[in-house]
Parts: structure tokens; sequence; C-alpha cells
């Protein structure tokens, strides 16, 4: 009798793990958008279209065996997002085990030893927290950040130091010159791309109204994130070949493969990088696809109506 009841007791926890696991499937869809990979004649003259297909995180996972770099382009208030970034990194260590390694926006690259010290076990989160200048909403990203602790897995602080990226924008690129030695280790090589073209023109529309939008040195900030943040990446991955490096972003910072995907890119011709870029949609059933198609590599759309984090 008691066995019995060990048994329904074991198969009633599975399925409330299972049915937790999966309690936000319903507040999102992920999409394929890649090309598809059509053979093309010289004579012919095809257009390649999205595939647009509804696929799981299963699919992007197996997808990694051909690439080096993940990006997942959030929104950094949205629940489903987080929810997301945590089960695909749970899925990467589970596929690729030490292979894996997470990249974040939120650490700065003067918080690398301080992270590393707290991976460690050497410093409490209370420490970190003094250290390394965590974000408001780091309860939002602790779940991957523990989990890499207790599986021994890198991570990367990546985000060139919030100073620096604010010094640019008050005094121009130049001032950057200026700096000692030590301050220059925690940037990308002097002088960073700027991305000028498409990138550009997307920063100053979506900066429009808003005080300082049309100021250059703004956008030269905005390329400081950028350069830093592939110029760690980059640098994680020259030291540590055979690595797949999976780093969370704010969307602007990717989507259609610009900002800091291209400037990764550029850096090395041969990485192979695939991008998720995600949106709290109102057209979350209907997909405007007009709008959305170029966005990633895959698409996640959320449900708006899904209570933010914060």
């Amino acid at each position: 009798m008691n066995y019995k009841r060990y048994l329904l007791s074991l198969c009633l926890f599975f399925s409330i793990n299972a049915f937790s696991q999966d309690s936000l499937s319903t507040h999102y869809r992920i999409y394929d958008t890649k090309p598809p990979f059509i053979l093309l004649l010289p004579s012919q003259n095809k257009n390649l279209y999205p595939t647009r297909q509804l696929i799981s995180t299963d699919q992007i996972i197996a997808d990694m065996d051909a690439s080096d770099v993940l990006f997942f382009g959030e929104e950094h208030n949205d629940s489903a997002g987080h929810y997301l970034e945590n089960k695909i990194f749970r899925e990467l260590h589970a596929r690729y085990g030490s292979q894996v390694a997470l990249s974040l926006e939120m650490f700065e690259t003067d918080n690398q030893q301080a992270l590393n010290d707290y991976l460690a076990g050497f410093i409490d989160e209370a420490r970190l927290a003094k250290d390394a200048r965590l974000w408001s909403n780091y309860k939002d990203y602790r779940p991957m950040v523990d989990y890499a602790k207790q599986n021994r897995l890198a991570v990367v602080a990546a985000n060139a130091p919030r100073r620096y990226v604010s010094l640019v924008g008050k005094r121009g690129m130049a001032v950057l010159d200026s700096l000692d030695k030590g301050a220059k280790a925690l940037l990308p090589p002097l002088p960073y791309d700027t991305l000028p073209g498409h990138y550009r023109e997307k920063f100053y529309e979506v900066m429009k109204g808003s005080p300082g939008g049309d100021n250059p040195k703004v956008y030269y900030s905005q390329s400081l994130w950028d350069a830093g943040m592939s110029n760690s990446i980059y640098h994680y991955l020259r030291k540590n070949k055979g690595q797949k490096v999976f780093h969370c972003v704010g969307k602007f910072h990717v989507e259609e493969r610009l900002g800091t995907a291209a400037q990764l890119q550029n850096r090395n011709k041969k990485l192979r990088i695939r991008v998720i870029s995600m949106i709290s949609d109102e057209n979350f059933t209907a997909p405007d696809w007009n709008k959305l198609a170029v966005l990633g590599d895959y698409v996640i759309l959320t449900d708006p109506t899904l209570k933010k984090t914060f």
C-alpha cells in the first residue's frame, strides 16, 4: 500500500513539474524565419523567403550544432522572454555540456572578477550586488547565473563599463584616448566601429523626439555598448576554442543582425551567428510579417497581456 502511494505521489510530482515547465507555453510563439536553403543555378533568379515555421526551442538548440553564438534579443521586462532565456540556456547545456558559456549585457567588463568570485563561491550575492552594480531586475537573470554557478559554466561580463559609455555620450569618442591603460583594457580597441548606415538610421528614428536623440555623441555611446559586447564575446571565443556562447541582450542591439551582432561578425567573418529577436506584439496571434520577418533567424512573439517583470 505504501509503495502504491509512493508511485502515485511520484507520478503527481512529475505531472506538476511538467505543467510548471510549460505553464507559459500559451503565451509565446517561436518562428523560424531563416531563409530556406535553395540551390540556385546561374540562369535562375528566385527570391528567398523566410520559412516562418512555428517551432519549439528544440529546433533552436539543434541548429546550434552548426553555430558558434546565439544572441537572444530581449525586452528587459518580458516575463515570457526571461522564462525562455532560462529554458534555452539549460537546454543548450543539456546538449553541449561544458562547451556552453553564458554572456550577458547586464554585467560590465570591470565586473568580471567579482562575477568569477561569485561563481567560484568566494563571495555571496550581497557582495556581488555591491561590487558588480547589479541591475534592479537582476532577479530576472539570477536563475541563469546560478545555474551556471551550479554547473561550473563560464559567464562573460560582456558590456563596456557604463561610466565610459556615459562619458562618450557627454564628451564624444575622442575622450577615451585620454584614459590610462587600465581603463582602456576594459574597452574594445580604439577607435571602435560606429556602424554607419541602416543601424544609425534606425537609432535616430527610435530616439526621435527624446532629449539628445539627434546628438551624434549619444549614438557613439550606443556603439560603444555594441563594440564592447562584441569584443568580449570575440576574445572569449579566441581563448576557448569550440565553445558556444549564449548572449542575452536588449533586442535593438542585435535585431536585423545589426549592432552587436554586426560588430562581432566584423571581428571574425568565420563565426556562425544566430539571432533570436523577441517582441511583445499586439499581433501575437496574427503576425505582421512585413514588419517582423527581417528581425532575426528566429522571431519570438510574446503575449502583450502577460504581466511584466517590472
